[in-house]
C-alpha cells in the first residue's frame, strides 16, 4: 500500500482544480534512477492504467504506481509542507537506507 498525508490530498486535489482535469485522472508515483542518492521519486497526473500497475486508494485519492516502482514504495506515505523550509512534496520511505539532504532522492 501507498499512502498519503491529508496536506499532500489536499495539495492533489488544489493541483487537479488548477489544471482542470477531471476525475479520470489519478497521481502516478514511480521510483526513476537518478540523483545524488542513486533513486529519485517522480509523480505525474495519468489517466491510463498500464499493464502491471499496483492500483491504491486511501483518503479518496488513487495512487497508482509500476510493479518496479512499487518494489520501493512499499509502505511509503506522500506528504506535503508548507513550512519555513519550503520542501513541498515528499516521501516518508521506510525502505529508503539514506537519503539526500534535499530529500528528493534516495537509496536502499
Amino acid at each position: 500500500m501507498i499512502f498519503i498525508s491529508d496536506d499532500a490530498k489536499n495539495k492533489v486535489l488544489e493541483l487537479k482544480n488548477q489544471a482542470h482535469l477531471n476525475n479520470d485522472y489519478f497521481l502516478r508515483v514511480s521510483v526513476v534512477g537518478g540523483g545524488c542518492s542513486g533513486l529519485s521519486y517522480k509523480m505525474d497526473f495519468d489517466n491510463e492504467i498500464k499493464t502491471g500497475d499496483q492500483v491504491f486508494e486511501d483518503k479518496g485519492i488513487k495512487l497508482v504506481t509500476d510493479l518496479k516502482s512499487f518494489l520501493y514504495l512499499f509502505e511509503t506515505e506522500l506528504n506535503f509542507s508548507r513550512g519555513l523550509d519550503g520542501k513541498g512534496f515528499y516521501f516518508q520511505n521506510p525502505n529508503a537506507a539514506r537519503t539526500c539532504g534535499c530529500g528528493e532522492s534516495f537509496a536502499v
